[in-house]
């Protein structure tokens, strides 16, 4: 990922001195420059399709509200420019804003050239990309004294500073304002070194690396993998790194949709359960707010794979192909598909279903397949051992011994107890309530707020926090949602109800596992559905957490669970359900049979192929699948 250059639609602003817009210019596809001149101040270079623009930059203040969603606002008030960014990748913006941001500031710090000597000197005009950040960079900003790291004023300018409750205020809400030559200006970052201003850092291994620039490189990918080889983080990574407005991202769950910040598969498709014939579902994806999106769609992305049904795969591809009237594989939308066919399978009530690779629609569509090896959930390599044999429906003696060892593990910890992992909701539902209704003590009710409630069952099902969220003292709970990954606030965190902040209206306060006692405030998840709407709740990211269904658990990584396989009923349940303990010493077996334990053998021979050719070191080759009893009667066909 380049530091210095992006490429965006770009709205470029002239405001008045009292701030309104007088002119307004807009280019799509632009190229963004960070570099600096032939005395090594800053410019950015704007490259449109027939000019180059170069602005001088000394002075700016930015918006980053929408930077998760691709879109900035840098505004340059020495020229009394504004420039309105969008459809950036989302991970690529905020590295840019974060050089422009640093390097100017440095740069504040050394000094400008004073204008005469501009006018004095001889240099020809130069311009030279500006280099990439250094540990040395953040730490003199970072040194600085009294620097604010959200807006580098210039050497002449003077700034009014807000002060007291007012200027606290300002920086917990991101924004402030600032007043030069008796104009406000908005500006944000306040209070933020821009070593901060990336959200994450991105580390990749060398695999999932390697998925990235193929995807980069426009290749439809399939990457599979094991329960906690960074599936979900890898997904994220590329999601950041696509212009939002041509990628959908969309998983086969409700819950899978959540994690990735998407909406379901179904809901982008637009054609219902898609159990209609072919005609009937083109015109469904014909109406004129799903057909705009199929055709805006360049990028779409497919999480939890393995629960898509192949005939609904077959059927979207084909629907793809009528409704943007291309003959090229799915419409020419380029695919990047993630998920373990040796998790949870289709869900069919009426007949025997089918996985995507057994349809002719993958061989046609997937142009490469990588499997991630390196686990990252758990660390101990027994564990990891034990979980890979599950994983390929195999129950050596080794695994028998280590998951019956497991019923005398004493795993509550402080109050916290372990959660059961049931394979039926209804359970989860009944040892929920029940055991809530026996806590002594005010039950506490936290009512979510929907951007629109029409639309509340839809975010039932998509959102991971409920509408309606009952409380008490001493109730279990889950984090369903990372607040702080490095102070072990993560989706799934344990804990438990030790009271209500009377200062944060009544707010609960969680004891976790990891030892953080926090005040858990309401949060915003933000949704897309069909036709590009957007919904979204804010509620407390809580779950009671006495049960949770294994549907539920996927993504999640729990501190202590208790698990009974005596009810599982699909093949991959068992691995799904195990995978989600953290270690051995927070998991605890009951009912373990060795008949609980089961894979499906048509995708044990997908995955004996794809690791056979993976280990070759050679790009995937067509190889011949003869489908199983779970193939539905289909031909022989290749896959890759």
């Amino acid at each position: 990922m380049q530091n210095s250059t992006i490429i965006c639609t770009l709205s470029l602003q002239e405001v008045s001195p009292t701030g309104n817009v007088i002119k307004q210019t807009l280019h799509k596809n632009v190229t963004l420059i960070l570099g600096r001149d032939e005395f090594g101040e800053i410019q950015l270079q704007i490259e449109h399709p027939k000019k180059v623009t170069k602005l001088k930059v000394r002075e700016i203040f930015v918006h980053k509200k929408f930077m998760t969603s691709g879109k900035a606002t840098v505004k340059l008030p020495d020229q009394r420019l504004q420039l309105m960014l969008s459809n950036c990748p989302p991970d690529q913006l905020a590295v840019f804003i974060r050089t422009l941001q640093t390097k100017l500031e440095v740069l504040r710090q050394k000094g400008f050239v004073h204008q005469r000597t501009r006018l004095l000197s001889e240099a020809p005009r130069g311009f030279t990309e500006i280099s990439p950040l250094t540990l040395k960079d953040l730490q003199a900003v970072n040194k600085a004294p009294g620097k604010n790291a959200g807006t580098t004023a210039s050497a002449a300018g003077t700034r009014k500073r807000a002060s007291g409750d007012s200027q606290e205020n300002q920086a917990r809400s991101g924004t402030s304002t600032a007043t030069d030559g008796g104009i406000k200006r908005q500006k944000s970052f306040q209070g933020i070194s821009p070593s901060k201003i990336v959200a994450r850092p991105v580390t990749l291994n060398k695999e999932q690396n390697a998925v990235l620039q193929a995807v980069m490189s426009g290749k439809s990918v399939f990457f599979t993998g094991s329960a906690g080889t960074g599936k979900s983080f890898l997904l994220k990574r590329i999601i950041g790194a696509l212009p939002p407005q041509h990628t959908f991202a969309t998983a086969s769950t409700g819950v899978a949709a959540c994690h990735i910040g998407g909406t379901t598969l179904h809901s982008f498709a637009g054609i219902g359960s898609g159990k209609s014939e072919l005609p009937q579902c083109v015109e469904l994806a014909s109406r004129p707010q799903v057909a705009q999106q199929w055709r805006r769609c360049r990028h779409l992305i497919i999480d939890e794979i393995s629960m898509v049904d192949g005939d609904f795969f077959k059927k979207l591809e084909a629907v793809a192909g009528v409704i943007r009237k291309s003959d090229q594989p799915f419409g020419g939308i380029q695919l990047i598909v993630c998920g373990d066919f040796l998790q949870l399978p289709p869900v069919s009530r009426d007949r025997t279903a089918r996985f995507c690779f057994q349809t002719s629609a993958w061989h046609r569509c997937i142009q490469m397949t990588m499997e991630l090896k390196e686990v990252r959930r758990q660390s101990d390599t027994h564990f990891i051992r034990v979980l890979q044999a599950i994983r390929l429906g195999s129950c050596p003696q080794m695994v028998i011994d280590t998951l019956v060892n497991t019923v005398d593990n004493n795993i509550e910890r402080e109050g916290v107890l372990a959660t059961k992992l049931c394979t039926h909701k209804e359970d989860v539902s009944v040892i929920n309530s029940s055991k809530l209704s026996a806590l002594e003590g005010e039950m506490k009710t936290f009512i979510g707020t929907d951007s629109d409630s029409v639309y509340a069952d839809n975010l039932d099902k998509l959102c991971p926090a409920s509408g309606k969220l009952n409380l008490k003292l001493g109730a279990q709970v889950l984090l369903c949602k990372n607040l702080d990954v490095g102070r072990g606030l993560v989706n799934g965190a344990r804990g438990i109800i030790t009271g209500f902040d009377s200062t944060n209206e009544g707010f609960p306060v969680v004891r976790f596992v990891c030892g953080v006692i926090e005040v858990i405030k309401p949060v915003r998840w933000v949704f897309k559905i069909s036709g590009g709407a957007m919904l979204a709740r804010k509620q407390v990211p809580l779950k009671l957490a006495w049960a949770i269904s294994i549907h539920k658990s996927q993504g999640m990584t729990l501190d202590c669970v208790e698990i009974s396989l005596t009810k599982v009923f699909e093949c991959g349940q068992s691995y799904v359900a195990l995978s989600r303990a953290k270690s051995l010493e927070g998991l605890r077996v009951l009912g373990f049979s060795p008949n609980c334990i089961r894979a499906n053998s048509d995708v044990l021979r997908f995955y004996q192929k794809l690791d056979l050719i993976q280990r070759m070191g050679a790009m995937p080759q067509p190889v011949e699948q003869r489908p199983g009893s779970s193939s539905g009667g289909v031909k022989p066909m290749k896959v890759w």
